[in-house]
């Protein structure tokens, strides 16, 4: 019956807003079947009603007084239970200076879980026998022994492996500053014009610096780590980095939304919301050389070469997809091996240290943090079979501090759930037909990804 009502409140809407042509057959609709299988992501076929019902308004509360505390315009969440879709909905302003509201569909910066797209996309790659997590990176029989990276000042680097960069215990601590977010140093000391890439950087830190310790022997965090690793990710696999990641783990999932940002507002996705930073946050030159004065959510930063590292944009329904196919339960099918998974998420001698993703409680909850400016994104695996994202458009004065503050909020809450939605959303997908939308409920998830 609740299904019965879901479909009819799924059918006036669209049919009022005039937007799609809507056909459904409960159970038994085949994607095979349409003239053409060009999928619309998952993203674009919610909206915030969807999620709206007596059983998830506890959520709706603990978030929307999250918002106003915080004074955040904009924030996009999703939650699974048992790898179903059953909560995805924005709240507060896309883009307030239009009275834009956050809908499923838009689209946020995930920063450094960009980390973990990385981290399973190099697992894959080992799982395809394309490279061994012990291989070595620099030097003659490294990964990278291009002629461009041969030039390196500590022979050391030599002994880098693809595990320590993933580990961040390569060698390189934080105190020499962070090549990724200095773009015009990078540029003068090599002397080369702005904007520069990727190999450059990686060029930069070689020729310039020697480790700070030896390989595999400290842990540091490090960008710069990761933005290797997606070089490793297209000299292994003859691939774009971003090309290699969609062909080998989004779209066989059915995530279509999910790509590389771009670094200044005119540049953005049509559906990605807008970024903002406290009115006292300064300003910084444009990584491109052009001289201009601006904020730093909107060309401080080279999103593009920041890729690998925490470059990405999603919607939360879509990045939610990517989670469940790594969470290692039984629900849904994995797209790693549970030999993959489980060294992802199994500490290594330096404690809380783990691949992609960014701490464990020890008891089988994993998370993973993001903060750039302007935006911060949280996704939290728990122990009990549910998964939530959290993805916000605005810094605020706690900075990479408000992760802990989006904890409490959404464990709170979802402690407060007094029973869950048996629906799916995820079996809800727009497909394209002759110029048309036409909205499917899927009978299982093949149908999705097929």
């Amino acid at each position: 019956m609740k299904r019965k009502v879901l479909l009819v409140l799924i059918f006036f809407t669209v049919f009022y807003v005039g937007e799609i042509t809507l056909s459904f057959s409960f159970k038994n609709a085949d994607p095979g079947n349409f003239n053409s299988s060009e999928y619309i992501p998952i993203s674009q076929s919610l909206d915030n009603f969807y999620s709206s019902n007596y059983q998830t308004i506890v959520i709706d509360n603990f978030l929307s007084e999250f918002l106003t505390k915080w004074d955040i315009k904009g924030a996009s969440v999703a939650i699974s239970k048992e790898g179903r879709l059953v909560y995805a909905k924005g709240f507060g302003y896309a883009d307030i200076e239009n009275g834009e509201t956050v809908k499923p569909k838009h689209l946020f910066r995930i920063a450094s879980v960009s980390k973990l797209i990385t981290a399973v996309a190099i697992m894959k790659l080992q799982e395809e026998a394309k490279l061994s997590l012990n291989d070595t990176v620099f030097g003659i029989n490294g990964i990278l022994n291009d002629p461009e990276f041969s030039l390196i000042l500590d022979s050391n680097v030599k002994q880098i492996t693809v595990n320590q960069l993933l580990h961040h215990t390569a060698g390189w601590k934080k105190d020499k500053g962070d090549p990724i977010f200095s773009p015009l140093n990078v540029a003068r000391k090599m002397k080369v014009e702005p904007p520069v890439g990727v190999d450059v950087t990686i060029q930069y830190m070689l020729q310039n610096y020697e480790l700070d310790y030896y390989p595999g022997y400290y842990y540091s965090y490090s960008n710069f780590g990761y933005v290797i690793l997606g070089k490793i990710i297209e000299k292994v696999s003859g691939m774009e980095y971003e090309n290699y990641v969609k062909f080998a783990i989004l779209h066989p999932l059915g995530i279509y939304d999910m790509k590389i940002g771009a670094s200044f507002f005119e540049e953005k996705d049509s559906n990605e919301v807008k970024y903002y930073e406290p009115i006292y946050a300064g300003k910084c030159y444009a990584f491109d050389g052009s001289g201009r004065m601006v904020q730093r959510a909107y060309g401080g930063s080279n999103l593009e070469v920041l890729g690998a590292a925490g470059g990405w944009i999603a919607s939360a329904a879509e990045l939610m997809k990517l989670i469940v196919a790594i969470d290692g339960y039984p629900d849904k099918p994995d797209i790693l091996s549970e030999e993959s998974i489980q060294l992802m998420t199994t500490p290594n001698e330096f404690g809380n240290s783990l691949i992609g993703w960014r701490g464990t409680d020890g008891y089988g909850t994993w998370w993973r943090t993001g903060t750039l400016s302007g935006t911060s994104a949280l996704v939290v695996r728990q122990v009990n079979n549910v998964n939530w994202v959290v993805m916000l458009n605005s810094s605020t004065k706690r900075k990479s501090r408000i992760h802990s503050e989006i904890s409490r909020t959404m464990f709170k809450a979802l402690g407060n759930m007094n029973k869950w939605p048996d629906y799916d959303l995820f079996h809800y997908q727009l497909f394209k037909d002759n110029g048309k939308n036409i909205l499917a409920y899927l009978k299982n998830e093949e149908d999705a990804s097929n």
